[in-house]
């Protein structure tokens, strides 16, 4: 059978999601996660969560055109934890032993402040780098390498700088080694949700008939919000807002600023967008996801069995008894 792009006809759309992870992939369904990793010796360690979505909560965290940032904050958070544990569990993380600060810092605040503090940095360095890699560089480097002062001029120069750094990375990380294995997972996480949502038993033979690109996934996610970036920004015109200052250090500081105050609702304006073309299956959400998709040929691969078996074991986890996971 030839393998499908994005939603099959007819085929159910679910909320159910996931990541991959070092040698393991993490799934999140309507009231429950689970973390499923594959160890040297072949057997599958497991931990399994129950899960409120924010937005029973708090009612404003589930608006349209508020969620997203709040949807994409949640994940960077969940994701960076399980990669952590996913790194310990599949033997990844290297025994060393401690170093002298690492034995101040445990006699100081306890080993477990000590792990939370770490845990809190390695979340803010994931919402961190993105925002100076793909928001804040391209905006310096357009600064600093315009030569024609046109406002217009440098908004398509730092345009083109940001989808070119992406795409740049997105393709570098997708040649290291070390990222092969996870981008295989993250195609058996796509291929089983495919079989999930088509209705078919979740066996290794049936998953691996689907495609690993799909249309609800982190990397169409990110390439969205870059393009909406672009078309945002490209509107934010510092020298009419602020017409007195004529430095340009000054004016390349205000437009990093206005980038900052800005990404939440590129944010929420690219999750809203990923929503309607992952919901609808027409020829304008096919043309418009497609991009994504696209990138999607780099940061999956063709799994093996072993991790299509981790894929069905995560997902399997997370479907509810009583139904609800429809989106």
């Amino acid at each position: 059978m030839a393998k499908r792009e994005g939603y099959e006809k007819n085929a159910k759309k679910t909320t159910i999601g996931g990541q991959a992870l070092i040698e393991g992939i993490y799934m999140r369904g309507p009231d429950k996660t689970a973390t499923v990793v594959r160890r040297p010796d072949g057997s599958h360690v497991v931990r399994e969560k129950d899960y409120v979505p924010a937005k029973k909560k708090c009612p404003i965290f589930g608006w349209p055109f508020i969620r997203g940032i709040f949807v994409f904050g949640a994940s960077i958070k969940d994701g960076v934890a399980e990669l952590l544990w996913s790194a310990e569990q599949s033997g990844e993380a290297a025994e060393t032993e401690p170093t002298k600060l690492d034995r101040w810092v445990e006699e100081k605040v306890g080993a477990r402040r000590a792990e939370k503090a770490m845990m809190g940095f390695a979340v803010a360095l994931g919402i961190l780098m993105p925002i100076a890699l793909f928001i804040l560089l391209p905006t310096l480097l357009s600064a600093v390498f315009d030569f024609t002062g046109h406002p217009w001029l440098r908004s398509l120069a730092e345009g083109v700088l940001r989808m070119g750094i992406f795409v740049l990375f997105i393709f570098l990380t997708s040649r290291m080694k070390d990222m092969k294995r996870v981008y295989g997972f993250h195609g058996a996480e796509h291929k089983s949700i495919h079989c999930y949502e088509a209705g078919e038993e979740l066996t290794v033979e049936n998953v691996r008939r689907h495609t690993r690109k799909h249309p609800r996934c982190g990397t169409s996610f990110l390439f969205v919000v870059v393009l909406i970036s672009i078309i945002v920004f490209s509107f934010v015109r510092v020298e009419v807002w602020f017409p007195a200052v004529t430095a340009k250090a000054a004016l390349t500081l205000i437009r990093l600023a206005s980038r900052l105050v800005l990404l939440p609702v590129v944010l929420n304006v690219s999750y809203e967008f990923n929503r309607l073309v992952g919901r609808y299956d027409n020829w304008l959400t096919v043309a418009l996801r497609w991009p994504g998709l696209a990138m999607q040929s780099m940061t999956t691969r063709e799994p093996d069995d072993e991790m299509i078996a981790v894929a069905i074991d995560a997902l399997s986890r997370v479907i509810p008894e009583q139904g609800g996971d429809e989106w």
